[in-house]
């Protein structure tokens, strides 16, 4: 056990074999066809991106702010780079964590690629008026019906509709779009990607959102731990999440995919992370973390280990 300083246990009782038995939460009727939906929605939208080059502190990488449009009209902003001295021949999308992001990731072990950086919808460069920064707030913002909640744009801004801007500006990149998601993004990723053919493969970081029905149940820090207050409020908002489950998703995510999943986690309780990589459909690959949103006397080995992972997953053929 490691240790640490929180009123509850951040593995929840569960060992590896009991996180690798966790199962996903019972599926609505109408789930599928409501991402499909909004899929379809995205999907209509004029992308439209502008790009503007800005300095780069990478002496082999061109660095690009970006703008794009979305769902509802919305104006999503993040960052796009590009290899100086090489062709592009593939494309990744990134999704951030509820901490948002302040500019593009440059130690990701994929070569050849054009890689989107957008931030999602009221978070870092996308922040609005309407939509509260603060992840507690976030995560809350719209919750009270499936159609107006925030998760679902947030979908659509930082992985079909940023596809649809990489593939508008590099459509070489479409013989191979990839996706990696980190926390949040790791959540999004699992509940977009199910319904986008687009995509060849991916990996989800510490992914949240996953069975909400025992997350509700497991003490947390942060925006899960908001939600667990506003259900003890309100004692409904699960007619909500039920349709934002990245574990249920999961059951409709078939292409390849790559999972880093921790035993430890004070901020996504872990059974709801193996529960995502549990789900999965098709062909997977787990890479399990001893702690996720915990820095630890062995954290900047285990993330080296899984760079090398990731290098294996998205370069060897």
């Amino acid at each position: 056990m490691l240790q640490h300083g929180f009123f509850f246990d951040p593995t929840h009782g569960y060992d590896l074999a009991t996180l690798l038995a966790v199962t996903p939460p019972a599926e609505p009727p109408d789930f599928a066809s409501f991402w499909r939906n909004l899929y379809a929605r995205a999907r209509e939208v004029t992308v439209a991106p502008i790009l503007r080059e800005v300095p780069s502190p990478h002496p082999r990488i061109h660095m690009f702010e970006l703008e794009f449009t979305s769902l509802n009209g919305f104006l999503v902003k993040g960052w796009l780079t590009r290899p100086r001295d090489v062709p592009v021949e593939r494309g990744v999308v990134v999704g951030h964590g509820y901490g948002g992001r302040d500019g593009p990731d440059f130690h990701l072990p994929i070569t050849r690629a054009a890689m989107l950086f957008p931030c999602a919808r009221g978070i870092s460069r996308s922040a609005c008026a309407e939509i509260p920064a603060n992840p507690d707030d976030h995560v809350l913002h719209g919750i009270g019906e499936r159609d107006t909640y925030v998760h679902g744009a947030c979908a659509a801004d930082t992985v079909w509709c940023a596809a649809s801007a990489l593939l508008e500006l590099f459509p070489t990149a479409a013989r191979r779009l990839e996706y990696l998601g980190i926390s949040f993004g790791g959540g999004i990723g699992a509940l977009a990607l199910p319904w986008d053919e687009r995509f060849h493969r991916a990996h989800l970081n510490v992914p949240s959102f996953g069975h909400h029905p025992l997350r509700l149940g497991m003490p947390c820090v942060g925006s899960g731990e908001a939600v667990r207050r506003y259900q003890r409020r309100t004692g409904q908002v699960l007619d909500t999440l039920r349709y934002f489950d990245a574990a249920v998703a999961a059951r409709h995510l078939c292409i390849p995919m790559h999972v880093a999943a921790a035993r430890f986690d004070p901020a996504v309780p872990p059974p709801g992370q193996f529960a995502i990589y549990n789900a999965l459909a098709g062909p997977k690959e787990l890479f399990v973390l001893r702690a996720g949103h915990f820095d630890h006397a062995g954290t900047i080995a285990e993330d080296r280990r899984l760079l090398d992972a990731l290098a294996y997953f998205f370069n060897r053929d």
